[in-house]
């Protein structure tokens, strides 16, 4: 009676009052915990990861590099599809219709490549490299686009003028027309296709002082598998190795990164080349495999190139693997192409050493 009595009533208004916000907080937090509010067992469509998922050490994935590397040359015929990219960031590019074409390579950086129209083999452009210098012959249009462009592997050029096609993103455009695939094809460097096809061998670090490094990556893409439904997605295991070059006062550089697809097995998928700058020069990627010739050796039937600073991506499709020709051997004149048409001659280093003139 003597506490009840110095204690006010309100207190124990108060605390009763507490103790039943207490009582309805638990209550509330146990019910939505029920209801499933932090439940995660609601079902969702994700991506499945493709398996099984094969491994490799440093060494095997360079083997699997020099195994392709080994190859001398190649020769056989191919389905061209060549897009122009000059307006991709602006949601636009150029898919030109498709070509024939009769492939020559050979180390260290020969190659000779004909282009024709399909079904009918008429050339649309011929296009030699012998390693330093690359000539194109442009054979297929009118008159003024017909040409014999010559110039040197390791040269920047800007890029040929359509001579008055015409090149604006915003307007619509209608199936591309032979005379626009031989300007685009005008502009394509054979060079960058010998890169392509006749891979670089990776030497052994202890001679280069190169520096390769293995990791993994996994990657969300369209599934290719031939029982796959319509724009379904999966993900893709891979192995990645970079190759970085000898360190020089502390620092080293990126020079190719190899992919390689890890789903089954260890397959070469993708090659990408740095410049100086570590820009993206060239990603080169190797799909369906196939067997190749006499042998049968399993190589990719189909080789995708694309080169981001020249605004252009190049489909390379063998028609009859079965049927190319694997390490045979070319004599050096076999990749020389003369001027035989007596074409109009743009020699792009002599062009390009001209002054430029001064506007008043």
């Amino acid at each position: 009676m003597l506490i009840s009595s110095l204690v006010p009533r309100s207190c124990f208004k108060t605390s009763r009052s507490r103790l039943a916000l207490l009582l309805l907080l638990a209550i509330f937090v146990i019910g939505i915990s029920g209801c499933g509010l932090f439940d995660t067992h609601k079902k969702v469509q994700v991506p499945p990861l493709l398996t099984p998922l094969a491994d490799a050490s440093t060494n095997q994935l360079m083997g699997e590099v020099n195994r392709l590397a080994a190859i001398n040359s190649v020769h056989g015929k191919v389905d061209i599809l060549f897009e122009d990219t000059s307006f991709a960031d602006q949601g636009v590019a150029d898919k030109y219709r498709q070509a024939d074409g009769t492939i020559t390579v050979q180390r260290p950086g020969n190659i000779y490549l004909i282009i024709q129209v399909p079904f009918i083999a008429t050339d649309i452009a011929q296009m030699t490299s012998d390693g330093k210098s690359f000539r194109v012959a442009v054979l297929q249009g009118e008159e003024r686009y017909k040409r014999f462009v010559k110039g040197t592997n390791n040269a920047v050029y800007e890029k040929l003028d359509m001579d008055g096609a015409d090149t604006d993103p915003g307007k619509k455009k209608k199936k591309m027309t032979g005379v626009e695939t031989v300007n685009a094809l005008s502009n394509l460097r054979p060079q960058h296709l010998t890169e392509a096809f006749m891979i670089s061998p990776i030497q052994p670090p202890r001679d280069t002082g190169m520096i390769y490094s293995k990791s993994e990556f996994f990657q969300e893409e369209a599934d290719t598998r031939p029982q796959a439904k319509k724009n379904s997605r999966v993900v893709r295991g891979y192995l990645l190795l970079v190759e970085l070059s000898a360190p020089t006062a502390g620092e080293s550089r990126l020079l190719r990164r190899f992919w390689f697809d890890r789903v089954g097995g260890i397959r070469l998928a993708r090659i990408q080349t740095f410049n100086e700058r570590a820009e993206l020069i060239t990603d080169v990627a190797y799909l369906d495999d196939k067997a190749f010739g006499a042998n049968a050796l399993k190589l990719p039937s189909r080789i995708d190139i694309t080169r981001p600073h020249d605004h252009y991506r190049l489909s390379i499709t063998y028609q009859s693997p079965e049927s190319v020709d694997i390490d045979r051997e070319f004599r050096p004149e076999a990749f020389v192409l003369e001027n035989r048409w007596k074409l109009p001659e743009v020699d792009l280093d002599a062009r390009r050493a001209q002054p430029t003139p001064i506007n008043q």
